[in-house]
């Protein structure tokens, strides 16, 4: 009962912030959202001893989600500024060898990994409006939910049994059969100008990159041990447990939306 009324609750808060708030106000909570996935991105790192500098990589991490939310920023020279800004942190932190390596590996990565997806969110609403960021959404709920399900009525064989046992290839068939029909659906109303084929080979590389986000997340975890990255949201744990898939989906989604 505890998951079914957060999910209740993320849903219709989520629906409320991207249907009432212009793009400016979303980036915002884009920007508070990479915090917190952050912060427990960071302690999953410290738990396989790459320990990563606080204050530079949670600045880095909004740095990024702001370039690529707001047109008038060069990326690449902000990213470049703050690369030279996470080595300075490390060089200066005291750490020697391996741990050296896994921390400046581990801080690089947050600021493409949770940055960059989150700033394409406010982008997407920005090219294809409040609809265009509520179907990417809902085709990413729809794809783990068609996933459960048909996991969990014709599950048989695991999908990536040393990563996250309880996937199925039949959960993933599922996924790819039933979610970019709802996309399709969905885009009849939310993008009405763009092709129904087109919408459908979206919608499948919309399922293969949740999969991927959802598996990458999870080997995280194992990695560090952990069940959840955090205990955040009652019932669903962390932050980027609930975004794992959408991580890896917006930014392929808003390419796609620039393309057409």
């Amino acid at each position: 009962m505890t998951r079914l009324l957060s999910g209740v609750a993320m849903a219709a808060s989520v629906f409320a912030l991207v249907w009432f708030l212009p793009w400016t106000a979303l980036l915002a909570v884009s920007l508070a959202v990479a915090a917190l996935a952050f912060t427990e991105y960071a302690r999953l790192a410290r738990a396989v001893a790459a320990p990563v500098p606080f204050l530079p990589g949670v600045a880095a991490t909004l740095a990024a989600c702001a370039a690529v939310a707001l047109p008038w920023v060069y990326l690449p020279a902000l990213l470049g500024i703050v690369i030279v800004g996470l080595a300075l942190s490390l060089m200066t932190s005291g750490q020697h060898g391996a741990p050296l390596f896994h921390g400046a590996a581990a801080a690089m990565l947050a600021p493409v990994y949770i940055g960059l997806p989150l700033g394409a969110l406010v982008a997407i609403h920005q090219v294809a409006g409040r609809e265009g960021v509520l179907t990417l959404i809902a085709t990413v709920a729809a794809s783990d939910t068609f996933q459960y399900y048909s996991g969990r009525t014709f599950g048989r064989r695991p999908l990536a049994p040393t990563i996250s046992p309880k996937k199925t290839i039949e959960g993933a068939i599922g996924g790819f059969v039933l979610a970019p029909l709802a996309l399709v659906a969905l885009a009849q109303w939310s993008l009405p100008h763009l092709h129904p084929a087109g919408v459908w080979a979206a919608g499948v590389g919309i399922v293969i990159a949740g999969i991927a986000g959802d598996l990458f997340e999870s080997s995280l975890k194992r990695a560090a041990g952990a069940k959840d990255s955090g205990a955040l949201i009652p019932g669903h744990g962390g932050v980027l447990d609930r975004i794992d898939a959408l991580l890896f989906a917006a930014p392929l989604f808003h390419l796609l939306l620039k393309l057409a």
